[in-house]
């Protein structure tokens, strides 16, 4: 016989939504954590297809891009994959073993073959990159070992060339004949492999990379420095205007993102060519002598001058953002209790804008690092920073791998300055607005 229902639990149940068993349940009967999480889960999988297209931008133009840029910066297969015979012969003989006859059949074989299949040019700029004036070395020979060469192999390669002799030469195709390596990051740094495999520098003259990468941070400090010198009476006064004179101003500040910047950076030139409106200013006032013109362009002078006034917007912006929040009744408040106007400042106002003063820092220090067309067009040779000699490699010497072991180098230091950035200041506290 079926248990009759208690009418008290029927209005207990219906006004609480809990069954016989103590179960919240929904109008409809369904329980209700069951419906909650189908609810979030429905939530969840809207939210992942609004972001899904923003999310395939960044993987598709940001992160595979960056991939294939570390990938490339250790792998480099133009010597392996075209001298597959002395390839072979190099890892099946230790490190300092002399070519014998079998080495320079390899070698002559693949000349060949490379000759042939005409990749020759791509063995010989693999083996330059290492030790430069081999390329025409590789070519030539290419072009004599066409129609194969008679044994002994090794007379036959030194008769061609007695360069083709050269401990030295077959270190470095040792090297090149592995399609993975790190020989490129240690270019990067000024180092490189001796014929015995050891790190060592390389000859002083061309120990270039570590002081650009020097020279690329220090510049960038001080751009970040003359920026927020500059923008922070600035930010101050946008933030104290009344509206309508703030806007103003504001547009003065925006204009420059309205004009290109090759335009401002051509603009530049003029300006402080010794020829050019700053010099001649400087001598109609009889500051300085029509013989004492000063060198402001295609030096670090330039580079600082012209990068600091494209670069200020993204100090003052963020400074700006954090001060207009900021209560006057505090320093007032201060200055009522005796605290003198400096003393009001740097305890009271100033704390207040470090989160935008980080921010503003940080956004103009990464964007000066990366520079590229101002140094290239105002810095000369002493304002260049790493990322030209980064374009160079890419677009004049087609050492893509060097450029991405420069550019990875490059990326991991902007890294280590963030994380430093955060465990001193804390991420969490930058604001942009």
């Amino acid at each position: 016989m079926a248990k009759a229902l208690d009418p008290h639990a029927a209005i207990v149940t219906e006004a609480t939504g809990l069954d016989a068993g103590g179960t919240l349940r929904t109008a409809d009967g369904q329980p209700l954590a069951r419906a909650l999480a189908r609810s979030s889960r429905r939530a969840r999988r809207r939210a992942f297809l609004l972001v899904l297209p923003l999310l395939l931008f960044i993987l598709v133009t940001f992160v595979f891009p960056i991939g294939q840029m570390l990938q490339r910066s250790v792998k480099n297969d133009g010597f392996s994959a075209n001298m597959p015979q002395l390839t072979a012969w190099f890892h099946d003989h230790p490190r300092g073993a002399e070519p014998d006859e079998a080495a320079w059949g390899a070698l002559a074989a693949d000349l060949q073959a490379a000759s042939k299949a005409r990749t020759i040019g791509v063995v010989g700029t693999r083996v330059n990159y290492d030790m430069p004036g081999t390329r025409s070395l590789f070519t030539s020979a290419g072009r004599k070992v066409r129609d194969g060469l008679e044994p002994p192999y090794r007379d036959a390669m030194l008769e061609i060339d007695k360069n083709w002799g050269d401990p030295r030469l077959w270190s470095v195709m040792r090297e090149a004949s592995s399609a993975y390596t790190a020989n490129f990051y240690l270019a990067a740094i000024d180092r490189t492999r001796d014929d015995n495999g050891n790190i060592v520098q390389v000859a002083e003259q061309q120990r270039i990379y570590l002081k650009l990468f020097m020279r690329t941070f220090w510049l960038s400090l001080v751009i970040t420095a003359t920026t927020f010198l500059l923008g922070f009476p600035i930010a101050h006064l946008l933030a104290t205007l009344p509206t309508r004179k703030s806007n103003l101003l504001m547009i003065l500040v925006l204009l420059p993102f309205w004009t290109s910047l090759l335009v401002r950076t051509t603009a530049w030139m003029v300006l402080l060519q010794q020829q050019g409106v700053v010099n001649d200013i400087l001598v109609g006032l009889r500051i300085i002598g029509e013989n004492q013109r000063l060198q402001m362009i295609y030096n670090q002078t330039g580079t600082i001058i012209a990068m600091t006034h494209i670069l200020l917007p993204f100090m003052i912006l963020p400074l700006y953002s954090v001060m207009r929040t900021i209560n006057p009744s505090y320093v007032r408040a201060a200055r009522s209790l005796g605290a003198t106007s400096w003393t009001a400042f740097r305890r009271i106002y100033f704390p207040q804008t470090l989160p935008g003063l980080g921010a503003g820092a940080l956004l103009v220090f990464i964007l000066a690092v990366g520079y590229y067309i101002t140094p290239a067009l105002v810095g000369g040779s002493s304002g260049q920073l790493i990322s030209n000699l980064i374009a160079m490699h890419m677009t004049q010497t087609l050492n893509w791998s060097m450029a991405a072991a420069l550019a990875a180098l490059l990326l991991g230091g902007v890294l280590i300055l963030y994380w430093v950035y955060d465990r001193l200041v804390g991420i969490d506290n930058l604001k942009l607005g």
